[in-house]
């Protein structure tokens, strides 16, 4: 009788699973096959060649021009996604510019547009320069001039530059304001392609975004269109574009590949079927040819990641999970035959894919590094333990102790360290710095956190989720729902501000290199969970439109 019992009992467990339900992929096989054809990637090569160094020598050439040509030259490279065969060029020419008049004196800086570029590029590239010269701009009553109204081209520089501020910056806050109200004004009245351009940057500011998303959108939608356009740039850009896309589609495949042998479609249905947003995740983080190998890495690890996430969050018992997180900590193989059958698929695979990182970089004597990566896995399954016991008890925690656990289950500790070990260039001290959750870092995992928690809310109350951030907050401070979300979009503010001020000199004891995955990171997750939307479980509105630009057309010539 006793075994009978607790035969019903195991079942009756067996059946009360947290299911999600979560939507299939959008894509199917679309990705699965993709070469290269030799013969067009060395035609496009070639001419390619031949017009980096045409702008090679036009970027030379600015030396001896007005600031305003040096600045526009710069800023339309950068935004045709082509400033990266030339970051040393660039570096050097705002340097000259930084180190001849930090001050911001002289006729160049009487006109709006070209004060606030140049404020807005020498801070991207780490000047820790003072906001305070835009109160040329200002009234006596330490308001923006009400004549900057109607130039256009000043408030959209303007507006543009008030996203790199950092903490107490008012000025900037201002700044915010005045050219959002004015350009939103203005917006209906405006002719192509500006038109087009300022309603783009009031929906997503060209700092916090994904580069390569908007290097699209400039190709495409504004520059072509530009009276002053620069022919053999715009051609320079599509043809790079094409190019490097050759490389990402061929990526692509490559993960794609990896995942349909994986069969987790099949064999793990309840879980999310999202490899082709991981790898537009992972382009974010990277678009240059020279990171191939980071992106199939960095993609492989959040995949794999998700699928950690939601046997946790949408399928396994307390038990089950107590015992799939025990085998992770242990990292044995033969931990595996303690594991029900469904958990030893996942479990299989995430040993077989750090073992094959590891042989992967013993090549160049960098397979040590895995180790790093490791351990953020296992950190982040002891987190996501935790939460599922919250979840399946019905226990509510305090909101800090909400927030200690969250910020790791976040997955960006866990992303930020594996976007680091397919770069040639990171070193075991750059493994270390990352070790001590630096304050960029914890800027990143923070709006990370609080972004999806805000984007998520709805679907986690509906699923009778009750130790949410929103939920917990309310509770301990007694607000309502709409104060506890703007407390968190609050936070989220904070830490781009805190990623901001990362950015800038005195440099950390890592590169540039380094700290721009960070950035980037953060700009993901402004994209992906714009207007409060999941957009990697749902990516139909908001992911899709950027993959098809960015994976499927190619830029037409």
């Amino acid at each position: 009788m006793a075994a009978f019992v607790n035969h019903i009992e195991e079942e009756e467990e067996e059946i009360v699973r947290p299911m999600a339900n979560f939507s299939p992929s959008l894509w199917g096989d679309r990705f699965l096959s993709f070469s290269i054809d030799n013969h067009v990637a060395q035609k496009y090569a070639q001419v390619i060649e031949a017009l980096k160094e045409e702008t090679r020598s036009m970027l030379l050439a600015t030396t001896g021009r007005k600031l305003v040509e040096k600045l526009n030259f710069i800023d339309v490279i950068d935004r045709l996604g082509i400033a990266y065969h030339y970051e040393k060029g660039i570096d050097e020419i705002l340097y000259r510019i930084y180190n001849e008049n930090a001050n911001f004196e002289g006729d160049d800086y009487n006109d709006l547009c070209t004060f606030a570029l140049q404020f807005r590029l020498l801070r991207q590239h780490g000047y820790n320069i003072s906001p305070d010269f835009f109160s040329k701009f200002q009234d006596g009553n330490g308001k923006f001039k009400e004549l900057l109204s109607s130039d256009v081209l000043g408030l959209l520089s303007l507006y543009e530059a008030s996203h790199v501020r950092t903490h107490g910056e008012d000025i900037l806050e201002n700044a915010l304001d005045f050219s959002t109200t004015h350009l939103e004004s203005a917006a209906p009245h405006l002719n192509s392609p500006l038109k087009e351009q300022v309603a783009h940057a009031l929906e997503q500011s060209l700092h916090k975004s994904i580069p390569r998303v908007e290097t699209r959108f400039f190709i495409s939608s504004i520059y072509k269109k530009e009276e002053s356009k620069n022919d053999a740039l715009l051609k320079f850009a599509k043809l790079d574009f094409n190019l490097l896309q050759m490389l990402h589609k061929q990526e692509l495949a490559e993960v794609s590949r990896w995942w349909k042998d994986l069969d987790f479609v099949t064999t793990l249905p309840y879980a999310r079927d999202r490899v082709v947003e991981c790898y537009f995740l992972a382009l974010g983080v990277y678009f240059e040819p020279q990171y191939s190998q980071a992106r199939v890495m960095l993609t492989k690890t959040i995949a794999m990641a998700s699928i950690v996430d939601d046997t946790f969050d949408a399928y396994g018992t307390v038990k089950e999970l107590e015992k799939y997180t025990d085998a992770i900590q242990r990292w044995d193989i033969n931990e595996i035959d303690r594991l029900p059958d469904y958990m030893k698929i996942s479990y299989k695979a995430l040993l077989d894919l750090f073992d094959d990182y590891e042989k992967e970089l013993s090549s160049d004597g960098r397979s040590h590094f895995v180790y790093h990566a490791k351990e953020r896995m296992k950190e982040i399954v002891r987190s996501y333990n935790v939460e599922a016991k919250w979840f399946i008890e019905g226990h509510m925690p305090s909101v800090s102790e909400y927030l200690g656990n969250a910020l790791v289950t976040s997955t960006y500790y866990l992303v930020t360290t594996a976007a680091y070990l397919g770069m040639k260039s990171a070193t075991e001290q750059d493994f270390e710095w990352l070790l001590t959750n630096p304050k960029i870092l914890e800027a990143n995992v923070t709006f990370c956190r609080v972004i999806d928690d805000i984007a998520t809310y709805d679907v986690e109350k509906g699923r009778g989720q009750i130790a949410t951030g929103i939920e917990c907050y309310m509770r301990d401070y007694g607000v309502s729902t709409e104060e506890a979300m703007n407390k968190f979009q609050e936070m989220g503010e904070t830490a781009w501000k805190d990623t901001n001020e990362g950015m800038l000199w005195p440099v950390h004891p890592v590169s540039t290199e380094i700290l721009t995955r960070i950035l980037n990171l953060v700009r993901i997750i402004d994209v992906t969970y714009k207007h409060n939307q999941d957009g990697y479980t749902h990516p139909e509105k908001v992911l899709k439109p950027h993959i098809i630009a960015l994976l499927v057309d190619s830029i037409a010539m």
